[in-house]
């Protein structure tokens, strides 16, 4: 909570302005019984007409003040929530960015919507309508109360029995519905996962036949939603009704107790309605007691669910005295590199050296450790032994933002944002100014042909995360995005697996000709590193095997048998297809 009262005194005009509008308002409120009860004894009881237009305008009055006040009061409070909110979710979004990847392998995309929207919005509801109400039933109650009392000390005393029991209600009822909305917002978050994971992934469900069961795991979730809502609704019956039921039965003894009063001339008609509008005025607070504590409950939960996620660190940081490289030439070295993740040895003693515009190719298993090599050279994550070093310059020594610019990444599953296709290739480079700028990155990419043959070329609007592409078509994108980032370095992991033969050897032709780019290979395919300076085959981490693709042949080991493996299936498909 204390970041949320931090982000109210960032807006407090706002908060302020509501507040006052929300006295004057309530003056009014107090003003309009006395005018009531005098319309009553001087006009009705006393048949006194002179005063009657005077009443009727101060009445007229009051209902337009007020009318203009609630407006003002309600517009404020909106206008800081919203604002105040936004502010959270941007801090929020901004921290999520800042996290490292080890946040992301704990966390689902779901649970992060969650945060960002749903528990945002109810922190927003209860900073502007909650709050709002909050203060001015309390403020009402207060007033009113001294009012009465003013008024007739006998009915005040009856009046304020019910206030200490309903107090202890909403007490009781937040400390037994706050947990629930706990529970109730981690529910919510695994649905949204759920969700998020089966639209995402429609064709692969379809393709396997999987329905039913993803269905059924949803509504599993489902029920649970379900049943925490009916454990709050449970909660809220019971105490709902004793909350009515007192402010239900306090207008009756007034009543009734000023009735008898009125009977023995000890009360005027009209100060017995002054004050049951003054009763009204208390009774509303303690019936908007139930809604009021269920709000900030609600908004309480969703707080600390939010701090929940501030509360990790990104455990790759910026060095206090960033090193910025000015001309970095490209050359990247790996010394006796170890990395371990959660206790699993995935490098050990890995050691290679990448000068500026030669070319590493590095093959190996699944599970090998290929993929960690390129985390490590982003930073993605830091090595527990050794170095990795850029011109000679610990990376660890480097500015972030500088250091990632130097290496352009093509992965082996391409992410494409809901934009066009000239867009996610401008990601690669914000400063170009047209397409023409893009379009020998493009055509490196052997990307050009098939854009132009769409209706609307590079607008053409790619579906989320590239629905309607074909696997290639995603691939070339993200190499010409790559290639647009101009960087000193190009990792390719696995990057062109989804290409057929003939694509592929053109891509390399074409990126082989860059000019002052070193470039790392990263492949299952021989044919894809066979042309490297040098090639890396890597098992369990370790570097095995290490040469040009020659001195590897010659060697007669594991780049040999798999070179030979690869050869033979390509050999059968060519004597399969020519007996077809």
């Amino acid at each position: 909570m204390g970041r949320i009262l931090r982000m109210m005194k960032r807006y407090w005009a706002y908060y302020a302005l509501g507040f006052t509008v929300m006295g004057v308002s309530i003056f009014l409120d107090m003003v309009n019984p006395v005018v009531v009860g005098r319309l009553i004894d001087e006009v009705i009881v006393a048949r006194d007409r002179g005063v009657f237009p005077t009443l009727v305008l101060w009445m007229a009055g009051i209902a337009l003040g007020r009318s203009v006040l609630v407006y003002v009061k309600e517009l404020s409070f909106d206008y800081g929530g919203a604002l105040m909110v936004g502010r959270i979710r941007q801090e929020l979004f901004d921290h999520i960015q800042g996290l490292s990847y080890s946040f992301f392998d704990e966390k689902n995309t779901g649970e992060l919507m969650a945060r960002v929207k749903d528990d945002a919005e109810k922190i927003w509801f209860a900073s502007s309508f909650g709050i709002m109400l909050g203060v001015e039933a309390l403020a009402t109650l207060v007033v009113a109360t001294v009012l009465m009392f003013r008024i007739s000390p006998r009915l005040s005393i009856l009046a304020l029995v019910a206030i200490p029991l309903l107090g202890g209600l909403a007490w009781a009822l937040e400390r037994t519905i706050g947990a629930v909305y706990g529970e109730i917002s981690e529910k919510n978050a695994q649905l949204n996962a759920i969700a998020q994971e089966n639209i995402a992934g429609v064709r692969l469900v379809k393709a396997f036949g999987r329905e039913k069961h993803e269905i059924a795991k949803f509504l599993s979730h489902n029920e649970g939603y379900y049943d925490l809502n009916l454990k709050q609704a449970r909660i809220w019956s019971r105490f709902y009704p004793k909350i009515e039921g007192l402010s239900g039965i306090l207008p009756i003894l007034v009543i009734t107790l000023g009735g008898v009063l009125v009977v023995g001339e000890t009360l005027s008609i009209g100060t017995l309605v002054k004050f049951s509008s003054y009763m009204y005025l208390v009774v509303w607070p303690m019936r908007m007691v139930g809604w009021i504590t269920n709000t900030l409950a609600e908004a309480v939960a969703s707080a600390r669910k939010i701090e929940e996620v501030h509360g990790y660190a990104p455990t790759i940081r910026n060095p206090e005295a960033p090193v910025k490289l000015r001309d970095f030439s490209g050359e990247v070295s790996f010394e006796d590199v170890s990395l371990e993740l959660g206790g699993t040895q995935v490098l050990e003693g890995v050691s290679f050296r990448l000068g500026p515009g030669k070319t590493l190719g590095i093959i190996g298993s699944t599970g090998s450790g290929k993929s960690s090599i390129v985390n490590l050279l982003s930073r993605f994550v830091d090595c527990t032994g050794g170095s990795v070093t850029f011109d000679g310059v610990d990376i660890r020594k480097l500015d972030l933002k500088n250091l990632r610019e130097q290496v352009a990444v093509v992965m082996q599953e391409v992410f494409l944002f809901s934009d066009t296709i000239e867009e996610n290739i401008r990601l690669g480079n914000r400063e170009e100014a047209g397409w023409e700028a893009l379009q020998p990155v493009a055509a490196i990419a052997q990307a050009h042909e098939f854009i132009a043959r769409m209706e609307h070329q590079q607008e053409t609007v790619i579906g989320e995360k590239g629905i309607g592409l074909s696997g290639g078509q995603k691939q070339r994108i993200g190499i010409a995005r790559a290639l647009a980032k101009k960087s000193k370095v190009l990792v390719l992991d696995d990057a062109t697996s989804s290409l057929d033969m003939e694509t592929e050897h053109r891509i390399q032709k074409e990126v082989e000709r860059l000019e002052g780019v070193g470039k790392i290979i990263i492949a299952h395919r021989i044919s894809a590193v066979r042309r490297a300076d040098e090639i890396l085959v890597l098992e369990k981490g370790r570097v095995v095997e290490r040469g040009t693709h020659q001195e590897l042949m010659d060697q007669r080991g594991r780049y040999c048998e798999t070179f030979r493996e690869q050869y033979e299936e390509a050999m059968y498909a060519d004597q399969h297809l020519q007996r077809r």
